[in-house]
């Protein structure tokens, strides 16, 4: 598994997507992005996570870069969760872990995973909840793993990281 530091080049990756898209970091070039790893659909953190996004749309929508959430499961979960949410983040499906794997933020399901209901996972592995920020040029220039994923990055975390590729 990769540890990817800041300043090193995004892994690229095509994944498909909510939406019937296929998703291309590539296809970004030139554009900020956000990727938000995250552990499951309709998960309890996880649902207050990208609820949060959606009741702070308009702010995102002010950010200077795309965000994209990625997890394992399916993009039929994906879309299931996204109407019955009303999300407005594009979900892709890294059903395998590969892009996950690339990124570095794939552990191994312990008890205490189990008991989150991450018992069903690929290989056994999870995925941790994270947040890249992939400036134009595809390198990293903001990383937050969290191993526990019992909090997330609220949208005011995604402003002051995005705020930072920016020169004051």
């Amino acid at each position: 598994m990769a540890k990817l530091e800041l300043g090193d080049e995004a892994p690229d990756f095509e994944l498909p997507g909510s939406g019937g898209r296929t998703y291309r970091l590539s296809d970004y070039r030139g554009r900020n992005v956000v990727l938000a790893f995250y552990p499951g659909d309709a998960t309890t953190v996880c649902t207050k996570q990208f609820c949060s996004y959606r009741d702070n749309g308009d702010r995102l929508e002010g950010l200077d870069a795309e965000v994209l959430g990625i997890s394992p499961q399916s993009v039929d979960s994906h879309e299931h969760w996204i109407e019955e949410q009303s999300l407005n983040v594009p979900l892709l499906a890294d059903e395998d872990l590969a892009v996950s794997k690339a990124y570095g933020v794939t552990g191994w399901v312990g008890p205490l995973g189990k008991l989150a209901g991450l018992d069903d996972t690929p290989g056994g592995r999870y995925v941790m909840r994270s947040i890249f920020v992939v400036d134009g040029e595809g390198i990293v220039r903001y990383k937050h793993v969290s191993r526990t994923g019992s909090t997330f990055q609220t949208v005011d975390d995604l402003e002051r990281a995005v705020a930072g590729l920016t020169p004051a």
